[in-house]
């Protein structure tokens, strides 16, 4: 039985004494019990904490909670002149699934809860989108912002963006971008096989891995392609035989949680010892999993690494380690600590504005919100983001590490204590990373 089957479909936290109660138009309002009258402004966190993929979820609730505790530490947001209110993330869990989600998402707003975050699956942020945008069009009254974490499926900030929407991770074509800087700068890879999760996400990193291959490397033969069930596969070493006798020198996936915990496990035992360009090869069991046989073979691309070569980022992840010691807890992620500083970024600002608008003091409306955090601009550890108005898309510096022993030059942390951590090999400024896109906003 899961933590969230024992407390039911949805579990509280109080994060730096944040009290457990609801919210106003944009997550804000007291109930009975609260003290001093004191109001937590609620952000819903609708993921996966259940099932094959829990650990991601789990990963990303470890996240939030530490987000909202600094937020707390310091008070809180302010939302009136000498007035703070705390932050509060609650959970609900979709099982990975869109319709759960959608059921989640319902019992959010049952709940009074307008602030929602999502991220792992594309396919469960596409029915977000669209379910919230019919929400809002049918009450304006208590409309939904939606905070995107790491759903990365191009098309969410381009062909189906939405005012309602904003992605704080980097598109998986600005992933790829990033990955192959360093691709075509290694002559030892000549031949690749591609494989990923069959969904929207997986689909796309495969198709823009064919057009940044042709465009960056035509030298390198695609000698292999497949798409396999996500969360299905329990035995990934029938896949890496057929890798192996395709002759590949490295695979590129966008794999993440078990899928690629398995798949990188199977190349291990089935003696694959090409590399792997991916996603999110930095984490979640993977180092563990594939051990010695990743050394300057894995390779991954991140918003963010704790071994980043600088003391800002050093000192903020003995920070995240200091709050949560067990290594099975790592896996901190800069963007997520840099969306919550937004969306406290953006209330503010947007009380202020309430505030000074004829007959102000009623609170910020969700369209007010949403147009503070199309101007977010915020920095922590030496990382800054800024949001694109035009798309939704977050702007902000990549990273490409590859996989190494812990203690080795540039490797201080290995990751959830499994002996191995990533050495950083290239850093991509924000201008650098950046993509044109295709968003025809659609504004209130």
């Amino acid at each position: 039985m899961t933590r969230d089957t024992r407390w039911g479909r949805r579990r509280w936290l109080v994060g730096g004494g944040a009290l457990l109660l609801a919210g106003w138009a944009g997550g804000l309002a007291a109930q009975p019990g609260a003290a001093r009258g004191e109001a937590a402004i609620r952000l819903a966190l609708i993921e996966g904490l259940s099932g094959p993929m829990g650990n991601a979820g789990e990963a990303v609730f470890r996240n939030l909670v530490w987000a909202a505790e600094r937020v707390n530490a310091r008070g809180g947001i302010e939302v009136a002149p000498g007035v703070r209110r705390p932050l509060q993330i609650v959970r609900y869990d979709s099982k990975g699934q869109p319709q759960e989600a959608l059921s989640a998402l319902q019992s959010a707003l049952d709940d009074g809860i307008t602030l929602v975050a999502q991220g792992n699956s594309s396919a469960v942020a596409a029915a977000l989108i669209e379910a919230i945008n019919r929400h809002n069009e049918r009450e304006p009254q208590r409309q939904v912002l939606f905070l995107n974490y790491s759903a990365v499926d191009p098309v969410l900030t381009n062909e189906r963006c939405s005012f309602w929407h904003f992605r704080f991770d980097a598109h998986a074509d600005m992933r790829m971008a990033a990955l192959m800087g360093v691709l075509k700068a290694d002559p030892s890879v000549r031949s690749v096989y591609l494989i990923g999760q069959d969904y929207s996400f997986g689909q796309a990193v495969l198709r823009e891995a064919r057009r940044q291959l042709a465009l960056q490397r035509p030298d390198v033969r695609i000698v292999g392609e497949e798409l396999h069930p996500m969360a299905r596969i329990k035995d990934f070493l029938p896949y890496v035989t057929k890798i192996k006798a395709s002759g590949a020198q490295a695979v590129i996936t966008g794999n993440w949680g078990n899928d690629l915990t398995l798949l990188v496990r199977a190349a291990r035992e089935g003696g694959f010892d090409g590399k792997f360009y991916t996603f999110y090869g930095n984490a979640l069991g993977a180092p563990a999993a594939i051990g010695e046989a990743g050394v300057g073979r894995v390779i991954a691309v991140a918003d963010w690494f704790p071994n980043a070569p600088d003391a800002e980022s050093r000192r903020f992840y003995e920070a995240f380690r200091q709050r949560f010691p067990n290594p099975a807890d790592d896996y901190v992620h800069m963007r997520m600590q840099l969306m919550i500083e937004a969306l406290a970024q953006a209330i503010e600002r947007a009380a202020r504005a309430a505030r000074a608008a004829p007959g102000g003091a009623a609170g910020p409306s969700a369209v007010a919100i949403a147009r503070a955090l199309e101007q977010a601009d915020v920095t922590l550890a030496g990382q800054r983001l800024r949001m694109r108005a035009d798309d939704h898309q977050a702007q902000q510096p990549l990273m490409v590490a590859v996989m190494e022993r812990q203690g080795a030059p540039g490797v201080p942390f290995d990751v959830e204590g499994s002996g191995f951590g990533f050495r950083v090999l290239q850093r991509l400024d924000a201008a650098a990373a950046e993509q044109p896109h295709t968003c025809r906003m659609v504004r209130p």
